[in-house]
């Protein structure tokens, strides 16, 4: 942590003198990068803290404002914004919409939005209608229209929003990025990603911890499962794409230079909720009468302009190790992520895997090698050191960020779109198109820099 302070101050010194893009709606008056960022969190539980915890070791951040409906983490976060020597915010959380009174503040020029799914659109939208440059946690949107939304206010207001999508910056991944770039595996032909994880203590609680020990959900329950389990109850379709999409998506330069086109998607029959609840609550328990209709295990299927596919795999019911199932196939080879291995066409012993450790570690990102030692301990592996880190370079500079409001959506649509297409037996889905046509000449954010 030490280390990562050092880095941060000495960050802000190299940047100063380095005069800001000109800002479109925000009022966000600065010219250079001593200036402070004035950050507002809305919504401050588990995730909310986690990031509130890396901001708190910058030097070029002030958090002047605080919004959660919840008083105990509005205590807790004032307490750990006290303990880092900051001073006190100013606090919202009267109701659910008080977080529009964080946002007519002045001495606010961004905010991090890490609040239940349903608010995600509403909250950012009213950011970016208030000039505020706004960071959203995962998923950005629930339905086509959320997503429309984020463009529509993006492009009517000229404010910037980030989706904070953080495995994008994973080690790993990132080094699998630099291999694409380098052209290792040539042309792209097919990905596999997805969002394999055992999420059962994380969708039920006893109401006291915010993992496990109980089957209750809902109003009885704690923490995530206050309301994310409600979306298995009453959706059957991949709810949360972003983690394994979004490095694919910026693999296969999507939104620039290449797009979704069209998708399918399945689900499996919807057992493994109700087994947890049986096995830990009872035949019983009220929750075991409970109809669980999102599928234990949901796949999706994507075709993008260029040609490629991608498959995306939803698996969060049901017993099983944490995998995002990453699979990266061109012309000359591939990466998969489970068995960390590679083959390499003229490189590899033929019809035989290479381990891939050793090259990842020749193809380690330049973030990586630059600051890897900074992001140690910042959460999920270092990743959320470079995700935060992204955010409030391109607010300090009121810049278009690496992921953005026409990502957010593209990625996001992945929802909405496989509920449909589930809905009517797998029907192929249209995906829109959300930059325009601009795709075609969007030139792809350059992802190889070792500054964000």
């Amino acid at each position: 942590m030490n280390s990562r302070r050092k880095f941060i101050k000495s960050s802000s010194i190299l940047g100063a003198g380095v005069v800001l893009a000109p800002n479109i709606a925000s009022g966000f008056v600065s010219n250079t990068f001593e200036d402070k960022l004035k950050v507002g969190f809305i919504g401050v539980g588990l995730r909310g803290t986690n990031h509130l915890t890396n901001i708190l070791l910058r030097k070029d951040v002030e958090v002047t404002a605080i919004c959660d409906i919840d008083p105990a983490r509005i205590d807790l976060t004032k307490e750990m914004i006290k303990n880092a020597g900051g001073k006190s915010p100013k606090v919202f959380g009267k109701n659910d919409y008080d977080y529009r009174n964080l946002l007519e503040l002045e001495d606010v020029d961004a905010v991090i939005i890490a609040t239940p799914w349903l608010w995600h659109v509403r909250m950012t939208v009213d950011a970016m209608k208030a000039g505020k440059y706004a960071g959203v946690e995962v998923s950005a949107a629930n339905t086509m229209e959320e997503c429309w939304d984020l463009v529509n206010t993006h492009e009517q207001t000229g404010t910037h929003m980030m989706i904070l999508e953080n495995v994008n910056y994973r080690r790993d991944v990132m080094a699998v990025l630099n291999m694409v770039k380098q052209n290792i595996f040539g042309e792209t032909v097919h990905f596999r990603c997805g969002y394999q994880h055992d999420l059962r203590e994380v969708k039920f609680n006893n109401g006291q911890q915010p993992y496990g020990g109980g089957v209750e959900f809902g109003e009885k329950a704690i923490s995530e499962a206050k309301w994310r389990t409600e979306h298995s109850v009453k959706r059957n379709g991949d709810v949360y794409p972003t983690h394994g999409l979004g490095p694919i998506a910026v693999m296969s330069d999507i939104n620039r230079g290449n797009r979704f086109v069209s998708m399918s998607s399945y689900a499996s029959k919807a057992i493994g909720l109700h087994n947890y609840v049986v096995k830990h609550g009872g035949e019983n328990h009220p929750n075991a009468k409970v109809k669980f209709k999102q599928g234990d295990v949901i796949t999706s299927t994507i075709e993008t302009a260029r040609g490629e596919t991608i498959i995306i795999t939803h698996d969060c019911n049901l017993p099983r190790p944490y995998s995002l199932g990453f699979r990266v196939q061109g012309a000359n080879g591939l990466w998969e992520v489970d068995g960390n291995r590679i083959y390499v066409e003229g490189k590899s012993e033929p019809h035989k895997w290479d381990e891939a450790t050793s090259w990842l570690e020749k193809y380690d990102h330049p973030l990586w090698k630059k600051y890897g030692e900074y992001a140690e301990g910042s959460g999920h592996g270092g990743m959320d050191f470079f995700v935060m880190n992204a955010f409030v370079e391109s607010a300090k500079q009121n810049i278009a960020p690496p992921m953005d409001a026409y990502d957010a959506a593209a990625w996001s649509a992945v929802t909405p779109l496989s509920e449909v297409s589930i809905e009517n037996n797998g029907e192929p889905q249209n995906f829109p198109d959300f930059t325009r046509g601009l795709w075609i000449k969007r030139k792809p954010y350059n992802w190889m820099k070792d500054s964000f």
